[in-house]
């Protein structure tokens, strides 16, 4: 049995590609994954600080040049992106809700709705309005939902998935995980898990 662990923040851009792409790929090779919702601002914190200077000066024709690639990448993967008005989000609330839809099996549900709203519909993913609306539309309660995000059980769940990452290497969203040590990071890595799958899974 193939152990599948996809990290993730939706206030991603990339992430969004690989997470609307991914699910194909699992359900060829029949794997259930275990989704890990993390805080991404956290690891960049701990490991990736130099984001923060690359966003403040970016290389004009490298900018240049992702925002094409990235809309290459929506159209293949058959979503829409823009840029939204607010970049970065707050996304603490967000992901402390995946922690909570994963337990009512509701995380792919609530992420989509999350990545849709922030991605192509420049909504404020950090606003409690927005994040009720998602809620509704998804069949959770919302007042049960936001009570929850302030157990310190389901603070801990997230900080915990987000030191996890680091502690096993991990950098930035998304980051995939085969059997534990095999990691593989971003979108464009696709290609490579479904190739990675299909040659363990035709071994064992």
């Amino acid at each position: 049995m193939v152990k599948f662990e996809f990290f993730f923040d939706c206030s991603s851009p990339w992430t969004y590609l690989a997470f609307s792409r991914i699910h194909s790929v699992l359900e060829k090779y029949s794997i259930r994954p275990t989704w890990k919702p993390i805080l991404v601002g956290g690891v960049f914190n701990e490991v990736n600080k130099d984001i923060y200077i690359q966003r403040e000066n970016p290389n004009p024709r490298k900018f240049k040049y992702s925002r094409k690639d990235m809309q290459d990448w929506a159209e293949l993967s058959e979503v829409k992106i823009k840029w939204p008005s607010i970049f970065p989000v707050n996304a603490v609330k967000m992901m402390r809700i995946a922690i909570i839809a994963e337990e009512e099996n509701k995380l792919v549900e609530f992420a989509s709705l999350c990545f849709k709203s922030y991605w192509e519909d420049d909504l404020n993913v950090g606003d409690n309005d927005i994040l009720e609306r998602i809620l509704k539309n998804c069949g959770m309660d919302p007042s049960k939902t936001f009570h929850s995000i302030q157990k310190e059980t389901v603070k801990n769940k997230l900080r915990n998935n987000t030191e996890s990452l680091i502690e096993r290497g991990g950098f930035g969203s998304p980051t995939i995980f085969i059997n534990d040590n095999d990691m593989y990071f971003g979108n464009d890595r696709i290609e490579l898990i479904d190739y990675k799958l299909n040659k363990l899974t035709k071994n064992s």
